[in-house]
């Protein structure tokens, strides 16, 4: 009879262990994201930096009548310097396009997935396209004008989500957006078309992320 109520006992302990075993485990898991989080804070990760480096124009083309439109292909090369020593950057896609006056006058280049590693470089060259975007009237207008002034100031705009990573630890989304302004200096418009198009960073891209 007593080697039943030990027998009892027994599988009754090893019962509470096994119910106390997935909290043990997870309250583990818990404790190393908090602490991991923690050192996250304390390193206080500063946000990247852009450079527009380049911006070269293979096509420019405004129409004169309603309903206006701009065509447009080029290039730029936009670098990015990660300044933390303990903290990677994870970028998820990325959109890049141009503006004028706050309007679209790119389709969106969707660039991949990086990783930028602590104190890494990053550099992309994405081709950007747009093919009888529409544009307002009033952006026809100031358009034509900054045109034959020789000088159209652009902007290439960069948006998409990052991520911090501490070791194996990943934070959530931020929204990252980048604005890069450039002037774009026209060469000799005697024969209706610019025969040089090339752009010119006019300062440091602004850069914000958001939660």
């Amino acid at each position: 009879m007593s080697e039943k109520i030990a027998s009892v006992n027994v599988g009754c302990s090893n019962s509470k262990k096994l119910k106390w075993f997935p909290w043990g485990t997870g309250g583990l898991i818990v404790f190393i994201g908090l602490l991991v989080f923690v050192v996250f804070l304390v390193l206080h990760p500063s946000k990247p930096s852009f450079n527009l480096e380049d911006v070269t124009f293979y096509q420019f083309n405004v129409s004169k009548v309603p309903p206006y439109a701009i065509t447009i292909i080029m290039q730029v090369t936009l670098s990015s310097r990660n300044p933390n020593s303990r903290i990677g950057v994870e970028y998820q896609p990325l959109h890049v396009y141009a503006t004028y006056r706050d309007q679209q006058i790119t389709t969106a280049y969707l660039l991949p997935p990086t990783y930028q590693g602590h104190k890494e470089p990053v550099v992309w060259s994405p081709p950007l396209t747009g093919y009888d975007m529409p544009i307002s009237p009033y952006s026809q207008q100031s358009l034509d004008q900054d045109w034959h002034a020789g000088v159209v100031l652009m902007n290439i705009k960069l948006q998409g989500d990052v991520k911090w990573k501490v070791g194996t630890w990943i934070s959530p989304k931020y929204h990252l957006y980048v604005h890069c302004p450039a002037n774009i200096r026209f060469g000799d418009l005697s024969n209706g078309g610019p025969n040089l198009i090339k752009g010119q960073p006019v300062d440091h891209c602004d850069v914000e992320i958001a939660s």
